[in-house]
């Protein structure tokens, strides 16, 4: 696999890549799982933030739950069996909690959280979601199992806070996972021996998932990656792998300019290319050039930001 930058990549036919070669991508079986961007804006600024979101940030709006509605509806019509929620920090949103009660009527939910003040402030209310006819999770970002560490860019006191949110809803009967950062070159093992003796500190079982992540880059930013061409794709991955890309069973829902708009996941909403329509149905017709950095993340890597039901 050739080596180029995305730039380059991004001028060309995108069926091919720059030397000519058929373009990896994935064909899309089902719609598991719905996720919906609640916008932007967030209460921090953390500078390696994959959707660059900051106080007041309007890249991607706001969501209400009369624009999430729809979606759901459709979505159940498609066979969804979760619905996901990502930010930004999805508590700014001022209907997070009226969205998660009509979501958790019909499906699932989870929730991806920095686990700071809005969540905080918004405890009370949750605690209420927690007899939901459908469970909902929260997955807790906490960078690395030392304070020092996290609030260097997350700010002072969001360590405490993040843990106290942890603990709080696990208490309140809602399962919980931590979101943490995979530098390049790590002693997993050791690090997930200290995330244990941190859960095992404030009192919560070591069996909670501790998932990591890696550095994605922040939005509009162009990475040199290998290319993905069909041929990567036959060579490296079978039939039953590919069906495990996120893009092969997931969407998600973002409000770009004050318009709703399907993209092909999480991860790639600074790109119009994997802008794939106004409604799901039409979404799933539509094959996924594998030809963002961050595609790459899931073809070596097999990155997700799913979580199972």
């Amino acid at each position: 696999m050739q080596h180029i930058p995305v730039k380059q990549a991004h001028s060309t036919n995108w069926l091919l890549t720059a030397d000519g070669q058929p373009r990896g991508y994935i064909a899309p079986h089902s719609l598991q799982e719905l996720w919906f961007h609640t916008g932007t804006a967030c209460n921090l600024r953390c500078p390696f933030c994959l959707e660059g979101s900051k106080p007041g940030d309007d890249r991607l709006a706001v969501m209400k739950l009369k624009e999430v509605k729809p979606f759901i509806h459709e979505a159940l019509y498609l066979g969804v069996q979760q619905f996901s929620f990502t930010g930004g920090e999805p508590f700014v949103a001022k209907e997070m909690i009226k969205i998660l009660q009509y979501a958790s009527q019909y499906r699932p939910c989870l929730v991806l959280s920095n686990g700071t003040a809005p969540l905080l402030q918004r405890f009370s209310q949750l605690v209420s979601l927690s007899s939901a006819p459908h469970a909902i999770r929260f997955r807790i970002s906490i960078d690395y199992p030392d304070s020092t560490l996290h609030d260097k860019d997350r700010g002072t006191g969001s360590f405490a806070m993040a843990l106290k949110s942890l603990r709080q809803l696990y208490q309140a009967g809602f399962n919980v996972s931590i979101a943490r950062q995979q530098p390049r070159e790590e002693n997993t093992d050791d690090i997930t021996d200290q995330y244990h003796k941190l859960l095992n500190s404030i009192g919560l079982p070591q069996t909670i998932p501790v998932i990591p992540f890696p550095d994605f880059a922040p939005p509009f930013v162009q990475r040199t990656t290998p290319q993905i061409t069909e041929q990567c794709m036959r060579t490296y991955h079978t039939s039953a792998s590919r069906r495990q890309f996120m893009c092969a069973f997931s969407k998600m829902v973002v409000k770009i300019k004050g318009r709703l708009r399907v993209y092909a996941c999480t991860l790639v909403d600074d790109d119009p290319v994997y802008d794939l329509g106004s409604s799901l149905q039409e979404s799933m017709n539509k094959q996924i050039r594998l030809g963002h950095h961050r595609c790459y993340s899931c073809f070596a890597f097999g990155a997700s930001c799913s979580e199972g039901t």
